[in-house]
């Protein structure tokens, strides 16, 4: 067994001021590596910097994952195959390449409760993070709430602005219950300014055609789902639940913590003035 790499506390002290202290972690590996495949100088540091490029897209990709506000573990890789769920493959395989960003098309996934609909699109917005677009989710019901907040604080247009301008939006469970006036409203100008303009992602329980019924407005309806629908993929997924595989359990090869787990410190977040 090679003996492990020792690094000079000077050279330590230099990666940490060009920004590159994270490199210190796995540079004695890949110097042991050199030695043993007998690597070229010029080799031996672009393999470094490749490490530090992936991990540097690693750490992006998953700060950004977090701030869409997209579930860890709904990622397409967990999807199971398994499951007694159907919808056509060659649909998902389209969205999966993006391309729906890049032309700025929306995508409608129906079906009833349970199936799957929730994960899929979670999984569309982690590939788009991957990919270095900016991806927001939310549950159509919050997005509300936080729209009949923003016009008591003053604050719409800037909720307004970042709900209309980013990559892409995941609206969950949507038209699930009737619509306010202002409601309609705000759903009408969410759809009419991002048409076109960015891909929007819209799970739901109903049929499109149903719609236009939980609008307080006809006319807003019709204007707005008509330019959504006409504008979008449709990922109809059948079948039973899918919520049970998701269901925790405990296997036999499983033991618990000695202790119970301790509520990780978080930095404080000061207000911006």
């Amino acid at each position: 067994m090679a003996a492990s790499t020792t690094l000079d506390p000077e050279l330590k002290t230099a990666l940490k001021k060009v920004k590159l202290g994270k490199v210190i972690d796995t540079l004695p590996e890949r110097l042991t590596l050199a030695r043993k495949n007998k690597l070229t100088y010029e080799d031996l540091l672009l393999l470094v910097l490749r490490d530090e490029i992936d991990r540097r897209e690693s750490t992006a990709t998953a700060r950004r994952a977090q701030h869409a506000g997209l579930d860890p573990d709904m990622v397409l890789e967990r999807w199971d195959e398994t499951a007694k769920v159907t919808f056509d493959r060659r649909v998902l395989d389209e969205l999966v390449c993006l391309r729906f960003i890049e032309s700025k098309r929306n995508v409608v996934v129906l079906g009833p409760v349970g199936v799957g609909k929730t994960f899929l699109a979670t999984a569309l917005g982690h590939i788009a993070c991957r990919h270095r677009f900016h991806v927001h989710l939310t549950r159509a019901d919050d997005m509300l709430r936080r729209l009949k907040q923003s016009r008591l604080d003053n604050s719409r247009d800037a909720v307004m602005t970042e709900l209309t301008t980013v990559d892409v939006l995941i609206i969950d469970d949507f038209a699930l219950e009737p619509m306010t006036r202002d409601e309609s409203r705000d759903i009408y100008q969410l759809f009419v300014e991002r048409n076109g303009r960015a891909a929007t992602i819209v799970t739901s329980n109903r049929d499109t055609a149903e719609w236009i019924a939980t609008f307080d407005d006809v006319l807003l309806a019709q204007s707005a789902v008509d330019r959504f629908v006409n504008n979008a993929y449709d990922l109809v997924v059948e079948g039973e639940s899918y919520r049970p595989r998701l269901k925790p359990t405990i296997t036999g090869k499983e033991q618990p913590p000695a202790a119970p787990i301790t509520k990780p410190d978080r930095p404080v977040r000061r207000r911006k003035r």
